[in-house]
């Protein structure tokens, strides 16, 4: 298994490699650049935010004027034009952009190999205090989402395979349909108008993961505030996952049911119990647990967007959507080698337990 490992971790590194190569170009190449959204801010705020930009003192700042004669710039930045060519090179110095596509590619891997990701261009602050801030509220609706799905999930799923085509299974059927026919989002403006205060029930608040008075109550209250935040967000993002993973683990349960090892237990006189459990949990589970790294990066860092978003919870998917829309680069680049690399250590993690699932395998003779 430790060779097995060793080769996984190899392989990580010209995948993650050109994971970054693919979207440094792609979103370098891409109109609407870093400096063209700061060019976009300083013609409709005016010169007072160029002059804070400059550093000097207020009124018009030398830099921002046009260009003598009225001639135009020849930068290829869309607002750039009548601006001196100069104020245009000292942006392009200040992000960087001076320097070749290749140079800024590999000096920033540089720096994401000793973990130093930079400062955000349009928050001024470096990208992991930005990241650290946010990380919690990611943390808490990725942990609790995950837990509670696969906690409720698999019994039940396990509960249908039992009792396939049984009155209970057809009505929780009907549930999963009608759960995993509604976006995360939609369900989420629901909950909202039901019960946070919009035409009905105002029973849960709308805002923020704990309350402002939050470091004022004693450590009981301050659970209890914990989860009464987070019910609206947990149950809006458990819906759609909560669906897939019933249905995932019933199918996997119904077929191993079916083979021939089962019936050949339950001729030896185990019970259906000893059955289930002993023989076929440990193989309708490898499924199950083969997509959990999945599930967790997928709801810890994109699925939970639009839920950050309607319950006003400052999290690593708002930070990298406002990113996405002002073109930070730091941000953007940081956020994807981070998920990446993430991604990368938990599918090897999944492919490892495995073993705790089922020691039949053997990592050692598995090809990469």
């Amino acid at each position: 298994m430790l060779a097995y490992a060793i080769r996984r971790v190899l392989f990580m590194i010209p995948t993650l490699f050109g994971i970054m190569v693919l979207n440094f170009v792609v979103i370098n190449l891409a109109p609407g650049g870093p400096i063209d959204q700061l060019l976009s801010q300083l013609s409709g705020q005016g010169v007072g935010v160029t002059a804070r930009l400059t550093g000097e003192g207020g009124g018009e700042t030398q830099a921002a004027k046009p260009a003598p004669g009225g001639n135009q710039s020849s930068s290829l930045y869309r607002g750039a034009q009548g601006l001196d060519p100069e104020f245009i090179a000292e942006l392009e110095r200040m992000y960087g952009f001076d320097r070749p596509l290749h140079e800024r590619f590999f000096k920033m891997m540089g720096d994401y190999l000793r973990f130093d990701f930079g400062t955000s261009y349009f928050r001024d602050e470096t990208v992991i205090n930005l990241v650290l801030e946010k990380m919690p509220v990611s943390i808490s609706l990725g942990i609790w989402t995950t837990l509670l799905t696969y906690l409720i999930s698999i019994p039940l799923g396990i509960r249908k395979a039992v009792k396939d085509g049984s009155r209970f299974d057809i009505w929780t059927s009907a549930v999963i349909i009608v759960g995993n026919a509604i976006p995360a989002f939609l369900f989420a403006i629901l909950l909202v108008v039901l019960f946070a205060g919009g035409s009905f029930l105002d029973w849960f608040p709308l805002r923020g993961l704990v309350s402002d008075n939050w470091q004022e109550l004693s450590w009981p209250a301050r659970i209890l505030d914990y989860f009464w935040h987070l019910t609206l967000p947990l149950l809006a993002l458990m819906i759609g996952a909560f669906a897939g993973l019933t249905m995932l683990t019933k199918n996997s349960f119904l077929e191993e049911i079916n083979k021939q090892y089962v019936l050949t237990a339950r001729a030896k006189g185990l019970s259906e119990r000893g059955v289930l459990y002993g023989h076929v949990f440990r193989n309708a589970m490898l499924i199950i647990i083969a997509g959990f790294p999945g599930a967790f990066v997928g709801i810890l860092f994109t699925g939970a967007l639009m839920i950050e978003i309607i319950f006003s919870l400052d999290g690593l998917g708002l930070l990298g959507f406002e990113a996405a829309l002002k073109r930070d680069y730091p941000i953007m680049f940081a956020s994807l080698y981070m998920f990446s690399l993430l991604g990368l250590v938990m599918q090897l993690i999944s492919d490892l337990t495995y073993m705790l699932v089922d020691p039949r395998i053997d990592f050692e003779t598995r090809a990469v």
